[in-house]
């Protein structure tokens, strides 16, 4: 079976490479790729591919993922910024129409299993904290990987982790569930993030790097198959591996 792809977001350097991987694979069909000039929801209308993959941005993934469900094209969502109430509703949207799809916040085999262990490491320690680096060019902050993170802690040790005081407002990073999340944006980076535990008389750090956007591309083709045998909105791809 050939599964076709509408690929929303083709002119970014995420979206350029998808493309690129999504013709060298032998079960996927590039069927047509637009960005915010062309007409998306008149594209999944007239095409109705398979699958809608977006590498678009955070103010744009909400509107387009609800375009997706309301064609019944299923939805694979490598956009970071969709809030958790936001993926709530779009789950919701999908079970009424019994419709497959996957939100992502990390296509990277090594990232998501950075994410696995740390969930499994926050058993055992008192506090945690995330850094993450990104390009400076990212739109977003945190970024969706470090969220997820702090929710897989947090998941297995709820309200436990502690952020203490700030002198100066933003000292401490961003806030999630009591789990410090540290954004750099620097020149030089393309996608990284550790996470910190620790103990009395020790540091663990588990940590993965990202050098360049074909990393994430057999998990995006993974993805693209596995779509195909969802009857539901699946948040983060660990859930599928």
């Amino acid at each position: 079976m050939t599964i076709s792809i509408l690929l929303n977001g083709a002119s970014g350097k995420m979206g350029s490479t998808a493309a690129a991987a999504i013709e060298a694979h032998a079960n996927l069909h590039l069927l047509a790729a637009c960005d915010h000039n062309d007409d998306f929801a008149g594209m999944l209308a007239e095409l109705q591919p398979d699958v809608a993959l977006d590498f678009t941005t955070p103010d744009a993934v909400l509107k387009n993922t609800q375009l997706m469900i309301e064609h019944n094209v299923r939805p694979v969502i490598g956009t970071s910024g969709l809030m958790p109430a936001e993926i709530k509703a779009l789950q919701q949207q999908c079970a009424a129409k019994n419709l497959g799809g996957i939100i992502a916040p990390n296509f990277c085999i090594g990232a998501i299993l950075m994410m696995r262990f740390a969930e499994q490491a926050a058993k055992y320690y008192p506090q945690a904290e995330i850094i993450e680096y990104h390009h400076d060019r990212k739109k977003d902050a945190p970024s969706g990987t470090a969220v997820k993170t702090a929710e897989l802690l947090t998941s297995v040790r709820p309200n436990q982790f502690n952020s203490g005081t700030e002198t100066i407002a933003g000292a401490r990073g961003a806030n999630l569930n009591n789990v410090p999340i540290h954004s750099v944006r620097l020149q030089g980076l393309l996608a990284h993030q550790e996470v910190l535990f620790g103990g009395e008389g020790e540091l663990l750090t588990i940590r993965h790097d990202s050098f360049t956007r074909e990393a994430y591309m057999p998990g995006v083709c993974f993805a693209l198959e596995q779509v195909m045998q969802l009857n539901e909105l699946v948040y983060g791809l660990e859930n599928l591996l």
